[in-house]
C-alpha cells in the first residue's frame, strides 16, 4: 500500500477502505508517513468529503491510535457531553451535578479552552484548590462514590487527533464535517461513556454557521456513535449570543451556581434541563422523558444540584469559602447603550474577543488565563434599553483598551422595534 495511491484515489472523489484509512492513521502517528502527505490527503477530503463508512473508520482507526478509558468498573450506564464551543458555556459545571443528582453517573474527561474563553479544565481550575489531574483509578472511584468526575484529558488518549488537528490548524482543512466529527467522536468514545449527548452551536460565536451545516455535523457524529452500540443524541442550539449572561472563568463558575440554586439566565436553565433530561432519561434513572425533565426541573430548585456541585468541587480539593466576594476583579466599569429601542443582535464573537483581550481566554495555547476578569452582560436579545441604560459589565484587572469598547460596541445592534426572543434549541437529533 502507498500513501501517493491513497492520496490520489481520495483526490479523485473515490471512497477509500478501512485498511486503507487505518494505513493512513497508523503510518502518521508512526511517523512513516511525513506530514506533507498527510496534508495533501486531509486537503483531498476537505474537497471531496467521506462517506458515512469512512467516516466511521477515520474515528475508528483515531480511536485505537491510543488509550481507550475502560469505564466497566463503573456501576450503571456511564454518561458524558459534549459541546462544540461557544461564549459562555459554562453548562457541563450545572449538567454534570444535576444529572449526579438524579442518579446518573457523569464520567468526563475534558479539555482546555483554546479561544475567547477558557474550557471547563480553565473554569474547574478557577477554584480554589480545585485539581483536574486524577487518575484513572482514582476517577473511576469518585464516580461510584458520588456520580461524578471531571477530569484532563491524558497525552495518551487519542494522539492521532492531537497530530491531525495540528497539522489541519496550519493547512487550511479545519472546517470539514468528517474531519470535525471524527475528532470529537474518537475522543468520546475513547472516554467510554455509554450515553453521548451533544451540543452543537450554530451562529456568530460558534464554529458552525448555519443550521444545514450544523443538521449534518449531527447526524453524522449521531452515525457515528451508533455504529460503535452507544447512544447518541445531538441539540443544535443557538449561539448568536453569549449563552446565559457571564462570559470569563470565575464569573461563569458563579453564574453557574446561581442556575444550580434555581435562579440562573432563562436560556442557561432551559438548555441545562432539556440536555439533562435526556441523560437522566437514557441512563434509565426515570422511566419517561417527561418524568426525566421533571426531576432536572425539580432538582435545579430544590437544593440537590447544588449540593452535589459542592460535593463534587471538595471531592476534587476545591473550596468556595465566601462566594460574595468570589470575583475579585480590580476594576468593574459599566458599559452602556448610547441608543433607545430593543436589542436586535448580540454578537457572541465579539463578547468573547473582548473577554480574551482583558484576559480571561487564550490565543496560544501557552497564555496564562486571569480567572478573575470578563463580562456580565445586562441584557439580552429581545430586551428594551433606554440610552444610558448599561448593557454589560466589565470586570478588568488592568487598564481596558479602546478595542475592548470598540468590540462591545459592533456588538450590540439595537432597533426602534420588538424582536422576538430566539429559542435556545432549535432542534433535536437521534
Amino acid at each position: 500500500m502507498r500513501m501517493v495511491d491513497i492520496i490520489e484515489k481520495k483526490r479523485d472523489g473515490l471512497t477509500l477502505s478501512a485498511e486503507e484509512i487505518e494505513f493512513v492513521i497508523h503510518g502518521y502517528v508512526k511517523g512513516t508517513i511525513p506530514d506533507y502527505q498527510i496534508s495533501a490527503w486531509l486537503m483531498a477530503i476537505y474537497f471531496v468529503g467521506m462517506t458515512d463508512e469512512e467516516s466511521a473508520a477515520l474515528t475508528k482507526s483515531m480511536l485505537y491510535s491510543g488509550d481507550v478509558i475502560d469505564l466497566s468498573p463503573i456501576k450503571g450506564l456511564k454518561v458524558d457531553k459534549h459541546s462544540t464551543g461557544g461564549v459562555g458555556d459554562k453548562t457541563t459545571l450545572i449538567l454534570g451535578p444535576l444529572v449526579a443528582s438524579a442518579g446518573a453517573k457523569l464520567a468526563k474527561l475534558s479539555g482546555r479552552g483554546l479561544g475567547h474563553t477558557g474550557g471547563t479544565l480553565d473554569k474547574l481550575e478557577s477554584i480554589d484548590g480545585c485539581h483536574i489531574n486524577l487518575s484513572e483509578q482514582a476517577f473511576i472511584d469518585q464516580v461510584n462514590k458520588i456520580n461524578i468526575a471531571v477530569a484532563g484529558q491524558t497525552a495518551e488518549l487519542v494522539p492521532a487527533d492531537k497530530l491531525l488537528y495540528a497539522l489541519r490548524d496550519v493547512t487550511g482543512s479545519v472546517p470539514s464535517i468528517p474531519l470535525i466529527a471524527s475528532s470529537i467522536m474518537s475522543k468520546k468514545l475513547a472516554a467510554g461513556a455509554d450515553v453521548i449527548c451533544l451540543d452543537v452551536k450554530i451562529g456568530d460565536g460558534a464554529f458552525m454557521k448555519t443550521i444545514d451545516d450544523a443538521r449534518i455535523l449531527s447526524r453524522l457524529m449521531v452515525n457515528i456513535g451508533k455504529s460503535f452500540g452507544k447512544i447518541v443524541i445531538a441539540f443544535v442550539t443557538d449561539m448568536n449570543q453569549p449563552l446565559g449572561l457571564a462570559v470569563g472563568n470565575r464569573l461563569e463558575v458563579k453564574e453557574a451556581i446561581d442556575t444550580l440554586s434555581g435562579h440562573g439566565p432563562h436560556d442557561l436553565e432551559t438548555l441545562c434541563v432539556e440536555i439533562g433530561s435526556h441523560m437522566i432519561y437514557n441512563a434509565k434513572q426515570a422511566k419517561t422523558l417527561e418524568e426525566a425533565k421533571t426531576i432536572a426541573y425539580d432538582n435545579l430548585h430544590n437544593g440537590k444540584a447544588l449540593a452535589k456541585f459542592y460535593e463534587f468541587i471538595t471531592a476534587q480539593g476545591g473550596h468556595i469559602d465566601d462566594l460574595e466576594h468570589f470575583i475579585k476583579a480590580k476594576e468593574i466599569v459599566e458599559f452602556k447603550s448610547k441608543k433607545t429601542g430593543y436589542i436586535k443582535v448580540i454578537k457572541a464573537l465579539n463578547i468573547g474577543l473582548a473577554s480574551m483581550k482583558l484576559g480571561g481566554g487564550r490565543e496560544t495555547k501557552d497564555d496564562i488565563i486571569d480567572p478573575m476578569v470578563g463580562i456580565v452582560l445586562a441584557k439580552k436579545i429581545g430586551n428594551h434599553v433606554n440610552s444610558g441604560e448599561t448593557l454589560a459589565r466589565i470586570y478588568a484587572d488592568k487598564p481596558i483598551s479602546a478595542d475592548i469598547f470598540d468590540s462591545l460596541t459592533e456588538a450590540f445592534d439595537i432597533v426602534d422595534y420588538p424582536i422576538t426572543t430566539p429559542p435556545i434549541i432549535l432542534e433535536i437529533i437521534r
